[in-house]
């Protein structure tokens, strides 16, 4: 069996993986990156990237079927998912090839195949890797786990891509089915529903709890379930998704509505987005004394240390918001920590995004969480109807609404729906990390016409100084 040796190894080339080895390589330490199956990850090969890829197709085929309300008249426009996935495939291509070209020209050495933890010697951490050539070790002095997750499975809905997808099958579809239920009123399911939604399939969202996208702000859930209403998408709350049957021509769900009433839907495929579960199995975290807690998350502190000297881990695997880009800065913060940098985990908010349409995206606290914890609140919201730029791009569903400490007017969240949510919610990020009060954003001058306008406008408001609504 052969061996080698390198300062670290990164155990997973995704989003959190693939920055940590390209920092480290910038840092001059020697580093090797191990990936078994998707260069780039869930998130580039099968998540986040495809995925905007269709959601901004599905908007584009709607935008036509629409335009005639601008005098542009077209004829009635047909969906080829072939070409779509084909397009879909290409933007994914480019994007992991770029990831290889960027690993080696940090100076990263690329291994595929599957990684497990051995046991710790006097000289560093082993590495087991099965490549297609056979068995490998490798010994490091570090090791950063970074295996990501997979979509949660559900007892008797059991994936095989046919009647039962996940957000991967749901991606591949080479045919527009006429039904769908989505089971899960999360951002994924809701991201996909209304993708096949615009496409006309009959879409139905069976959600457990009381709302769906729980966690958000309600202002901006509400405007996305408006939407949903609008489009003939119909949304189940307070239901469960108990069982169902192949019928042949169609798939039955048996779903337990509140009160113990049961009902069926007919359906052609049922996507079950109910969450996701960390990669933990197979890793030999019991070879390596890794400790892990419930629902199997590795533990790590805000340095992403494991309790195993020299074994961190970051992204998904350690769960908290299972997001790309907090995997991303989890390993960047590790990267700096191995070359010997201090750095740590020391954020105030970490930016969310839901990309349904409208778009919703968030940073800080909600309203509810705000009065939680003990704040005396200053709200302002500023509608997109009343915003120049939405008028004039036929896009006005939504809002940006501001809050703010009542007496020291500091900002302690902002959340925004509506057309360009995902771009605009930097600006908050970056005011909550600043420390700003909502006079900073109020006092900086917006361009003119943009959507941008919508948050300041949102912090006047919080103040009484709106200029173009009513102040109340």
């Amino acid at each position: 069996m052969s061996e080698s040796r390198y300062d670290a190894v990164v155990i997973g080339a995704g989003p959190g993986g693939y920055p940590t080895a390209i920092r480290l390589g910038q840092l001059k330490v020697k580093t090797a990156i191990i990936e078994r199956e998707y260069m780039g990850g869930v998130c580039l090969n099968v998540g986040c990237i495809p995925s905007k890829a269709v959601i901004h197709a599905a908007k584009t085929f709607e935008k036509i079927g629409h335009a005639d309300t601008m005098g542009i008249s077209v004829a009635k426009p047909t969906i080829d998912m072939g070409k779509l996935q084909s397009w879909k495939g290409g933007v994914v291509q480019k994007l992991t090839s770029g990831v290889r070209t960027l690993l080696k020209g940090n100076g990263v050495d690329v291994i595929d195949g599957t990684a497990r933890l051995g046991k710790s010697g006097p000289d560093g951490h082993r590495v087991i890797v099965q490549t297609p050539k056979g068995e490998h070790t490798i010994v490091a002095k570090n090791v950063v786990l970074a295996t990501g997750s997979r979509p949660f499975e559900i007892p008797g809905f059991k994936t095989d891509q046919k009647r039962i997808l996940d957000s991967t099958g749901a991606l591949a579809l080479d045919q527009v089915p006429k039904r769908m239920v989505v089971i899960g009123g999360g951002y994924i399911g809701l991201e996909l529903g209304m993708v096949y939604a615009k496409f006309g399939t009959k879409v139905t969202v069976v959600e457990a709890l009381p709302s769906i996208l729980a966690s958000m702000d309600k202002d901006c859930v509400g405007v996305v379930a408006r939407k949903l209403k609008k489009m003939g998408v119909e949304v189940m709350v307070k239901a469960k998704a108990k069982s169902w049957e192949d019928k042949g021509d169609r798939a039955v769900l048996t779903v337990e509505l509140e009160g113990g009433q049961t009902a069926t839907i007919d359906t052609d495929v049922i996507l079950v987005s109910v969450g996701r579960r960390p990669n933990s199995e197979g890793l030999g975290l019991d070879v390596a004394g890794v400790a892990t807690g419930k629902g199997g998350y590795v533990v790590a502190d805000d340095q992403l240390r494991t309790n195993v000297p020299g074994i961190y881990a970051i992204g998904d695997l350690i769960g908290g918001m299972m997001l790309a880009h907090k995997a991303t800065k989890e390993g960047e913060v590790v990267a700096e920590i191995i070359a010997g940098h201090k750095a740590a985990m020391d954020i105030r908010t970490i930016p969310a995004v839901v990309f349904t349409d409208p778009e919703i995206a968030s940073a800080g606290l909600t309203e509810d969480e705000a009065r939680a914890k003990g704040h005396d609140l200053k709200i302002g919201k500023f509608p997109f109807a009343a915003l120049g730029r939405a008028l004039s791009v036929n896009d006005t569903e939504g809002l940006a609404k501001v809050i703010c400490d009542a007496k020291s007017e500091e900002i302690l969240g902002v959340h925004i729906v509506g057309n360009g949510a995902s771009d605009l919610i930097s600006e908050a990020a970056l005011a909550i990390e600043m420390g700003a009060v909502v006079q900073d954003l109020n006092l900086t001058i917006h361009p003119h016409p943009t959507l941008s306008e919508a948050v300041r406008e949102a912090a006047a408001a919080a103040i009484g100084e709106a200029v173009h609504i009513i102040n109340r």
